[in-house]
């Protein structure tokens, strides 16, 4: 690891080299409070162990790397996502975000039967949002799907939570209405999971433009890479900003970093991340929005209303 770790305050920024991979310097003024709305942290493997039922294994990525990165690109707050390969058992993810302390939130993911005192103590740990991830589960059925939403938005309405899912564009059409009545917000990561080169009338995406528009859902235009086949990804600029322009308040950016699952084959083997430049996808963002008004809602208003940030 190698980075020049300037101070989120200082606005002196310098391209990083963080797990093998060279990150390039913000090209714009990235505002204080400015927040990476999803990452991970890993390992280490034999203090944190991985769920037998997982769909890859990863390699390590360690709060202090983390650290590295967002001083360099100036980012001062951070949402760490809980992992499919840890299952249930959310030890990593709270033992990071304690670490963290006030410049970090968390999203857990739970079992049915979960007590309310371990809830409490999520919440004491900086978790504000439980995440069902439809798509990595393979879970496609729209029935099965939106029990399990709505089983989760009930058990974590009573503490102000919201509820994160991952998945495609033809649950969420197929859920419109159930979506629209949650009791809780409703967070979407990845632009839900759209095509990018199908562009804005896709089926779907319609129907979460709504749910946007509505107020009953936030969406992460985070990791584009999953989305568009383009090295640049320039394809998924336009849903990016319909969704701004459906609900300014209701769009949050985030980087997906260290960037896991992709090749999915062999659990007993190590999965490589995936080599993505942070710092260039932080400056996609400056691309769709040049506007510094934008940047500052996607970046730190909206995020620390969702999350809590004081």
């Amino acid at each position: 690891m190698d980075a020049d770790r300037a101070s989120p305050a200082t606005g002196a920024r310098r391209q990083a080299t963080v797990l093998g991979v060279t990150h390039a310097a913000p090209g714009f003024e990235v505002p204080a409070g400015a927040c990476d709305c999803h990452v991970h942290v890993f390992g280490p493997a034999g203090r944190y162990p991985f769920d037998p039922g997982r769909a890859y294994t990863p390699g390590d990525a360690s709060v202090e790397e983390l650290l590295a990165l967002h001083d360099a690109l100036g980012l001062g707050r951070v949402v760490i996502v809980h992992p499919s390969p840890y299952g249930t058992d959310n030890s990593c993810t709270l033992d990071a975000s304690r670490r963290l302390g006030e410049r970090a939130r968390a999203v857990a993911v739970i079992d049915p039967g979960i007590g309310t005192e371990e809830l409490r103590e999520m919440h004491a740990a900086g978790v504000r949002g439980v995440r069902v991830n439809l798509e990595t589960a393979g879970q496609h059925d729209p029935a099965a799907a939106g029990a399990l939403l709505e089983a989760a938005a009930r058990q974590v309405a009573p503490l102000g939570w919201h509820v994160q899912t991952y998945t495609n564009m033809a649950v969420i059409g197929a859920l419109h209405e159930t979506l629209m009545r949650l009791p809780v917000p409703l967070v979407v990561d990845h632009f839900g999971r759209a095509r990018a080169e199908a562009g804005t009338g896709q089926a779907g995406f319609p129907e979460l433009l709504a749910l946007v528009r509505a107020g009953r859902a936030y969406v992460k235009i985070s990791a584009p890479h999953r989305i568009s086949d383009r090295p640049d990804c320039a394809d998924a600029g336009p849903l990016a900003r319909a969704l701004f322009e459906a609900s300014p308040e209701r769009v949050v950016w985030g980087s997906d970093w260290p960037h896991p699952g992709g090749a999915r084959t062999d659990i007993a083997a190590i999965e490589p991340f995936n080599r993505i430049d942070d710092g260039a996808a932080l400056n996609r963002l400056a691309e769709w929005f040049p506007d510094a008004e934008a940047r500052r809602l996607i970046l730190v208003e909206n995020p620390a209303r969702l999350y809590g940030f004081g």
